[in-house]
């Protein structure tokens, strides 16, 4: 998306989050799965 700011931070155990603004929106370990297309696109928009 123009504009946004990405960044890309390791981390172990099979931790993936998603974070904007610092908010966590999405988190794999939380949920057991990965985020859909669907919801990367719409955390995307919300920026």
């Amino acid at each position: 998306m123009p504009g946004a700011e990405v960044a890309y931070e390791r981390s172990g155990g099979g931790v993936f989050e998603i974070t904007v603004d610092g908010e966590l929106r999405f988190s794999k370990k939380a949920l057991g799965r990965f985020p859909t297309e669907e919801e990367i696109e719409a955390l995307a928009k919300a920026l």
